[in-house]
């Protein structure tokens, strides 16, 4: 699936069905996941693909963008701190990746060539999330 041919699209168009609005009660993560999905691809932008990725939405659309990010700046301030896109990612299911185990790949060299001392220097967990994620074998089956 080539998303440069998509960018012009919105995630209501390519992962239907489409979302109903969300209700009187939804919470404002709920409705701006919602109004993400209405944003053409080529316009979301950090913040809004962590929110995506973070939330599961249409991960065989956002993962490929967000990784397009990573390749240039793995450490990348999404919107909380440094590296929150990053963890976003190497948290989604192993099966998330079936789809591009070359970007898998990608990001693998990208998390095997950050400095020791910048991976240490994110939140708890994260360098053991990292880890994890490098070594995971590629076909969980």
């Amino acid at each position: 699936m080539d998303l440069l041919l998509h960018l012009d699209r919105t995630l209501d168009e390519l992962d239907p069905p489409r979302w109903a609005p969300p209700g009187l009660d939804a919470t404002r993560l709920m409705r701006k996941v919602h109004e993400l999905r209405q944003v053409p691809l080529g316009e979301l932008g950090p913040a809004d693909l962590r929110t995506l990725v973070s939330q599961q939405v249409a991960l065989p659309y956002v993962l490929p963008l967000a990784v397009r990010l990573l390749r240039e700046e793995p450490l990348l301030d999404a919107y909380f701190y440094d590296g929150d896109l990053l963890l976003a990612v190497v948290n989604v299911p192993a099966s998330a990746w079936d789809l591009y185990p070359h970007l898998r790949t990608q990001l693998r060299s990208v998390i095997a060539a950050l400095p020791e001392a910048e991976a240490a220097d994110l939140p708890g967990g994260a360098a053991e999330d990292l880890a994890h994620f490098v070594a995971q074998p590629d076909m969980l089956r």
